[in-house]
């Protein structure tokens, strides 16, 4: 079978979040079962692009409204991503250093997505699947049924996966002058609530739609921006399946960005070591259990609690933890954040920004992940999380209702709450604080997180049942 995903992020390319981290892996893994799996993405200007030798593929022509214009299709030579790797290289439109936040993203991604169609049309051997990812793929499965210049590839079965619905991509009609001759008796499913939508349109004119995890997709009918009545009429189509974990990537007996290595058998002195470096760094006391948080400073995230819940914590607990904050993003949080660095220092700290390698070591050294998240599709990090045996504490949303079982069930190895309020939080630091003062059964925990397999070959075989029900 062969397969054309579609997508804004892949790492190690481009990423600002999970789609980066999924459309990286997925790929990798359909190629291993035997199917030719391939991305296609734009060509921003990142780092990879510039170390990494490309091979021009393909060259053509096509236009965005009145703007006629030139592109090229290249690929990247080596096999070491385990799939291979298209960009889209459109001069003046997509070749820029971030993925989004400039005022033509519609026009960006739009003719991102007519120059990914216009090349399919040139293959002579045409795809079994077309695999979009989120809004900026969104008016692929529209284009390729709907629009005169494209009807070879009408019959080609498309996949919609939806990784965070909070983004439609909306916007005016008079962009719709952009998108290619299309049968204008088909405006309906461009529309929703008066704008163009390229995420409404894509779950009315793909053949299936998957989300990130099965509580996610339930939760799309109740909260989704504005959509959920659409996911209420299309759910005989959609189908939740929660994300894998690269597990080659994220394996603390080979990573490359941790200090010291350890496995199920060696837990307790690998992570000691790790943390020590973490404690060294940050100034933290090592005696005490070292809970990190990890993400956008946003307020899906619910970043904007965390400054209260942790002060409180600190205070509550008399300097009974110790906190690492990892990330960036609403500079009112990140203000709050540094200035209570002056407030307890040796308990605190914060690191703004975001790095790969800081990341992986926190995983190794953390005791403890705090997920308190408003929203979360599917979430990786707590997966992440439990492969190096740090502790999940999670609010009870998406998939991480889906992944992390309470410590107070039988058999559960992680904390979760119900709120993303500052008391559920503080609560949920008490407890974590008073499982790692028992060291038996923390041990017994941290063992069953190691236990748990998140891999990729379970999901591609789901993804898989999905494309064969279509095709």
């Amino acid at each position: 079978m062969t397969i054309v995903h579609i997508s804004a992020e892949c790492y190690p390319m481009a990423k600002a979040g999970g789609l980066g981290d999924v459309v990286g892996a997925l790929p990798k893994y359909q190629y291993k079962s035997g199917d030719q799996a391939m991305v296609v993405m734009p060509m921003y200007k990142t780092p990879f692009l510039e170390k990494h030798e490309w091979e021009v593929h393909f060259k053509g022509n096509t236009n965005l409204g009145a703007w006629f214009f030139d592109y090229t299709i290249i690929k990247l030579k080596n096999s070491a991503l385990g799939f291979e790797l298209y960009l889209v290289d459109i001069n003046g439109l997509l070749d820029r250093p971030k993925i989004y936040g400039y005022t033509d993203d519609n026009d960006r991604f739009i003719g991102f997505q007519i120059a990914v169609i216009n090349w399919l049309c040139s293959w002579a051997q045409q795809p079994d699947i077309v695999h979009c990812h989120d809004h900026q793929a969104g008016l692929v499965p529209f284009m390729m049924k709907h629009c005169y210049d494209y009807q070879k590839l009408q019959n080609i079965k498309t996949v919609l996966t939806i990784h965070n619905a909070q983004y439609h991509g909306s916007m005016g009609w008079d962009k719709s002058i952009l998108i290619p001759r299309w049968d204008l008796w088909k405006r309906g499913l461009l529309e929703w609530s008066g704008s163009i939508n390229p995420l409404a349109t894509a779950i009315k004119c793909a053949d299936k739609v998957t989300t990130v995890s099965p509580t996610y997709m339930q939760e799309l009918k109740v909260h989704s921006n504005g959509l959920e009545t659409l996911f209420e009429n299309e759910q005989s189509k959609c189908v939740g399946i929660l994300n894998g974990i690269d597990v080659e990537l994220w394996n603390p007996a080979t990573d490359a960005m941790v200090p010291y290595h350890y496995n199920v058998k060696d837990v307790l002195d690998g992570k000691r070591k790790n943390k020590e470096v973490i404690c060294e760094r940050y100034h933290l006391n090592m005696d005490k259990p070292l809970i990190v948080f990890i993400g956008r400073l946003v307020g899906e995230k619910a970043a904007d609690v965390l400054p209260g819940a942790i002060q409180h914590a600190l205070d509550k607990t008399n300097c009974g933890a110790n906190f690492l904050v990892i990330g960036a993003g609403d500079t009112s949080v990140e203000s709050a954040l540094n200035y209570l660095v002056q407030l307890y220092p040796g308990d605190y700290n914060t690191y703004i920004g975001y790095d790969e390698k800081t990341g992986h070591e926190a995983y190794a050294a953390a005791d403890f992940l705090l997920m308190p998240s408003r929203v979360e599709p599917c979430g990786l990090n707590q997966m992440y999380a439990l492969r190096y045996g740090t502790i999940p504490m999670v609010r009870d949303t998406g998939g991480l209702h889906d992944t992390v079982v309470d410590m107070g069930d039988e058999n559960g190895f992680g904390i979760r709450f119900l709120h993303a309020t500052e008391s559920d939080i503080v609560y949920s630091i008490e407890r974590a604080i008073e499982v790692y003062n028992d060291k038996n059964r923390m041990l017994k925990m941290i063992h069953q997180c190691m236990s748990i397999d998140h891999s990729w070959e379970s999901v591609v075989a789901d993804y898989k049942k999905v494309y064969q029900s279509i095709v």
